[in-house]
């Protein structure tokens, strides 16, 4: 028993210990002008500063890190902006119109499917296949999928139309 107090008095003594320890106090500055902020935790120096106490939370500051000159990268011109550059490179013309004839045959495709999945579709009443004549919902379940089937085609169609439209005129 003696012990038991005795141990439990003392990791009290240590917990108490241990957050005077670590408790640290973190005092916001803020440069005269508002732009730089600077946290500090010397007592003295945010009194002279008229610094304010951050409270409650974590602080955690991370430095900038300073960018070598050669990463630094020029903004493209407006005329620009959204179009490949071809620079008269034939090399570069060759990969847009493979590209292009790429583009044009998934097009030509997803549109023989959209056809394909609008025949089946029939308006939304498709023809009744096997056991859908006495199972009414797996038909509704098929035609939502049908459905369904038809929006992502036609969402690929039109994103296939887009890419295709960024790309320079063929000659």
């Amino acid at each position: 028993m003696k012990y038991t107090l005795l141990l439990s008095a003392f990791s009290l003594l240590l917990a108490s210990a241990a957050n005077t320890v670590w408790a640290q106090q973190i005092y916001r500055c803020v440069d005269a002008s508002g732009g730089a902020t600077e946290y500090i935790n010397n007592v003295k120096d945010a009194q002279t500063r008229n610094c304010k106490q951050v409270s409650g939370g974590n602080v955690t500051v991370v430095q900038p890190t300073p960018v070598p000159r050669a990463a630094v990268v020029r903004a493209a011109p407006a005329s620009a902006v959204g179009r490949p550059r071809n620079d008269g490179n034939p090399e570069q013309r060759a990969r847009d119109s493979d590209a292009r004839l790429i583009l044009e045959a998934e097009l030509k495709k997803s549109e023989a499917r959209l056809a394909e999945q609008l025949k089946e579709y029939n308006n939304g009443e498709p023809e009744k296949q096997g056991i859908e004549g006495r199972n009414y919902q797996r038909y509704l379940d098929r035609v939502a999928e049908l459905k369904e089937g038809i929006a992502r085609t036609q969402s690929d169609i039109a994103g296939l139309k887009r890419e295709i439209s960024r790309l320079p005129a063929s000659n």
